[in-house]
């Protein structure tokens, strides 16, 4: 794996667990990722006890439609940038009735440019009562899937050590 290889897979079920101890609902707000940290939080039986809702937004429209990204801010940063996934899980927040939401936004590939290479993800975390996290990991060129499962991985990790 790249610069910043998963460290260890996070169990969704003791994820899940620590949700539901805490009484922390979950929100996803997905660009890159299409849906799959939705998918993986689903793929556990009894999970909609704590997965409030996820917004796949793919486009610079949907991010502003279904979150309220700013145009301003896609079109100073464009959408591969720690604003937008920061405007992304706050969005998310505000549209749901989830007390924690992640966001990710990134290139998985193939392509990318100097500035913005494949395998760049932003993450943003969002939690009520809290002030949102945001980071970017370079991934590096694992390929589109690669790219796509490091990103799952990762935002499963951040969620869990919140809870934690």
């Amino acid at each position: 794996m790249g610069k910043a290889a998963v460290k260890e897979a996070v169990s969704v079920a003791s994820l899940l667990q620590a949700a539901r101890y805490w009484g922390v609902k979950i929100a996803t707000a997905e660009s890159c990722t299409g849906g799959l940290i939705a998918g993986a939080l689903t793929d556990v039986a009894g999970s909609s006890d704590v997965f409030e809702r996820g917004f796949v937004t793919y486009s610079n429209a949907a991010k502003r439609e279904m979150l309220g990204v700013k145009a301003e801010t896609l079109e100073a940063f464009g959408a591969v940038s720690e604003q937008v996934a920061q405007e992304m899980a706050e969005g998310a927040l505000r549209q749901s009735a989830a007390q924690m939401a992640v966001s990710v936004t990134g290139i998985a590939g193939p392509g990318g440019s100097e500035f913005k290479p494949e395998g760049r993800v932003c993450f943003g975390l969002a939690m009520r009562g809290r002030e949102t996290v945001v980071e970017t990991v370079d991934f590096g060129p694992l390929g589109r899937a690669g790219v796509r499962q490091a990103t799952v991985a990762h935002a499963l990790m951040l969620m869990d050590q919140a809870l934690r």
